[in-house]
């Protein structure tokens, strides 16, 4: 192995093995930055006995099959992108680095040093030194949490713990991955043994201090509530929302989970990885991301109708922060490969920097930004992925129902009173394209 080769792991069966072998292409004048050629290949022990069942979840990538062939890129593989932190955890992650945004190396050495403790169950092989590490600290109350953040954030970083980010690329609400011990004290992600955890958590601060910002973070919790009411994929437990200070929001983690014999790591593969974009900034339609979901998924007819109930929501309910990495494929160790539970979920249309909607449906499927056409996108859907068309039309003309009582759901699930009025007629709007979705007989 050379200096630009990398080992790649997975989690299963309760441990960490070697899955593949990355080599990238240096350059000394942009070192090994997401664009340099790259090849992965499989460990032959870690192919051989998974050849014949080709499973989505052995994987380190939904596109690259385990097999003994070389995968030659002219970038870096998608997924890597996911492994690694972003926005404000980029930020902090380069600051510790010593390096700056355009250093030709910051690439490289975010990867072989900020991607050890990601979501999912990937990671770039850590250090024997990381391995070795102790992080000797008391721990914190989640008072703590709420009141000093700056606090635990320097913390994290110092013990080396990963600041979050993976799956919020657009975003820049500051985030952490924290774990609670069995005595409910809280630590960065990686600062813990895993038979010294209780539970996995994503925690989320406001951007800054401004009344929207903090408005905006209140109301995910109702808005993942009310998504949980129109039926779609949420994970069982809700949002925890504080208030004090500043405001806090404790998300309880689906990619991990604690059972009696260890904690159990799910994998989890974002829409931008399963699609191949390897830039944070590549365009990507939904129709696009229907078929790669079609194609990877255990039951693709069911995920396609749950992702474009997803949209519709996204649309209805105005959270323009759709971009393709927040939305992803979950791997269960029994094989199954499903939409991962929804998350970052938010009245975003309030952010006044204007946050538009990344991703929209083909041609006249979504003419105007933001207001599907869903009897077009069911007839554009029959041509891509095989769907029958009369019958998407008919299932989607019966969730008219479903929008038009969302003004009484939003107030149940306890949306601010001020951001339901701004919503009615996009409620409204999306009720008739919905019924006129009906065929005509």
């Amino acid at each position: 192995m050379t200096n630009n080769d990398l080992t790649i792991e997975i989690f299963q069966n309760g441990q960490w093995q070697a899955a593949a072998e990355l080599s990238i292409s240096a350059n000394p004048d942009d070192y090994a930055g997401q664009q340099r050629p790259s090849a992965l290949s499989y460990d032959i022990d870690y192919a051989l006995p998974r050849l014949d069942a080709d499973r989505v979840v052995d994987r380190t990538g939904c596109r690259y099959p385990v097999n003994f062939d070389r995968y030659d890129e002219p970038g870096w593989p998608s997924f890597l992108l996911d492994l690694l932190p972003t926005s404000p955890a980029r930020t902090a992650w380069l600051k510790r680095l010593n390096l700056t945004a355009d250093d030709p190396s910051a690439w490289w050495q975010l990867l072989i040093n900020a991607a050890a403790c990601p979501v999912g169950n990937l990671r770039i092989a850590p250090t024997p030194q990381a391995e070795e590490a102790h992080f000797n600290q008391r721990g914190f109350s989640r008072e703590e949490i709420i009141a000093h953040h700056d606090d635990f954030c320097e913390y994290a970083a110092q013990c080396g713990a990963d600041v979050a980010g993976a799956f919020d690329l657009q975003g820049k609400s500051p985030k952490l991955l924290l774990v609670q011990d069995h005595h409910g004290h809280w630590h960065g992600e990686g600062a813990l043994a895993d038979d010294q955890i209780h539970s996995h958590w994503l925690v989320k601060f406001p951007r800054s201090n401004s009344k929207v910002d903090r408005q905006i973070l209140a109301n995910e919790a109702a808005y993942y509530e009310t998504a949980r009411a129109f039926g779609l994929h949420t994970a069982p437990y809700p949002l925890d929302y504080h208030n004090d200070r500043d405001g806090a929001l404790f998300i309880q983690r689906f990619d991990r989970q604690v059972t009696s014999q260890g904690v159990e790591r799910f994998g989890m593969e974002s829409l931008a990885s399963i699609c191949g974009l390897n830039a944070f900034d590549q365009p990507l339609s939904h129709n696009q991301a229907c078929q790669a979901i079609y194609r990877y998924t255990t039951n693709p007819p069911q995920e396609v109708l749950e992702y474009i109930t997803r949209d519709i929501l996204n649309t209805v309910l105005r959270n323009s922060d759709n971009h393709p990495r927040n939305t992803a494929l979950l791997k269960h160790p029994n094989g199954s490969v499903a939409l991962s539970p929804l998350f970052d979920f938010a009245p975003m249309f309030l952010d006044p920097q204007g946050i538009s909607r990344a991703m929209r449906w083909h041609g006249d499927g979504e003419k105007m930004l933001g207001l599907p056409v869903w009897g077009q996108i069911a007839i554009d859907l029959e041509q891509q992925i095989d769907l029958p068309s009369s019958d998407l039309r008919h299932w989607l003309a019966g969730l008219a129902k479903n929008t038009e009582r969302l003004p009484d759901t939003l107030q149940h699930c306890q949306v601010s009173t001020d951001i339901i009025d701004k919503l009615i007629g996009r409620i409204r709007a999306t009720t008739r394209v919905l019924r006129d979705a009906k065929p005509h007989i």
